[in-house]
């Protein structure tokens, strides 16, 4: 469950109100870095939440801000306390996407569209430990066990029977054909994943290959949407050895109409279902090859 506390929410949050003030002031983001003798991308890392800040950037923010009611600044300043504590994540120790994980743990619904591999939030643990394995040869079993625990922690956003995350997920049938361990552990997933569908804040669709080309074909993404209005839906691209969030209007909106002509040409949820049951007959005569 998502913590009442959310170190990562609170710093982007932070970064909206920091950057009200600033463009109320009339400065450039340039204007602001010149003023404070830093660099201008440490004040858009610090406005787009990617950088933590101390209570005393916030003073000194404000001062130059003409911030004079007390109550703002000492709301922003409680606001960069919460901003730099841990979040559950920290314990399991470096994790590339640990911002990703902040906003997800605090997310209202995620849309969600995978082309290659069965999303996180519904992987099984074999079929997690199998994927991490096979995409991060160097990683030791120590490694691959502490993503997999990350990923089986980060599911209690959809198993909290008071508050579970609303999830869309679009999954392409390629994910579901390629062989991830073995063949049992690809049946295992498979019959999870049609479990899973069977509940009401969860509703998955298989792309299958007769649709032919699609919006998707550039590669897999994430909508998360909030519950409170100030936290803007972020659209999420993974990559390599860094990751992109979209905060913009324009951009949300131009992936929603995506996610909606994938939805539209990806089979329904009951037939996906069926389809899905197939796939895991299929693997079941495959064995362990």
């Amino acid at each position: 469950m998502a913590s009442s506390v959310n170190p990562t929410v609170r710093r982007r949050r932070l970064g909206q109100e920091l950057r009200k003030l600033r463009e109320l002031k009339g400065m450039t983001a340039e204007e602001m870095a010149e003023r404070l003798l830093v660099s201008q991308s440490k004040i858009s890392r610090l406005e787009n939440g990617r950088r933590s800040i101390s209570q005393r950037d916030v003073r000194d923010l404000c001062s130059v801000y003409g911030v004079e009611d007390h109550r703002i600044v000492d709301s922003l300043m409680q606001m960069a306390k919460e901003s730099r504590q841990q979040g559950w994540w920290h314990a399991f120790g470096d994790i590339p996407y640990s911002v990703y994980i902040g906003l997800e743990t605090d997310a209202a619904s995620l849309r969600v569209y995978e082309a290659s591999l069965v999303p996180g939030l519904l992987q099984t643990p074999n079929y997690a430990s199998a994927v991490t394995e096979g995409s991060w040869p160097e990683a030791t079993a120590a490694d691959v066990e502490r993503r997999v625990q990350v990923r089986m922690r980060r599911q209690e956003r959809i198993t909290d029977p008071e508050n579970p995350m609303r999830l869309w997920a679009v999954i392409d049938e390629s994910a579901l054909r390629r062989i991830v361990g073995s063949g049992s552990i690809m049946r295992e997933q498979m019959e999870h994943l049609v479990e899973f569908s069977l509940q009401p804040h969860i509703t998955v669709q298989v792309l299958p290959y007769s649709v032919g080309a699609h919006p998707g074909m550039y590669g897999k993404f994430s909508i998360l949407e909030f519950h409170d209005p100030q936290d803007a839906s972020t659209v999420y691209l993974e990559g390599i050895t860094s990751d992109l969030y979209l905060e913009k209007p324009n951009d949300v909106q131009a992936y929603s109409v995506m996610y909606e002509h994938l939805r539209m040409q990806a089979l329904n949820a009951e037939d996906s279902r069926r389809f899905i049951l197939q796939i895991a007959e299929d693997w079941a005569g495959a064995g362990e090859g």
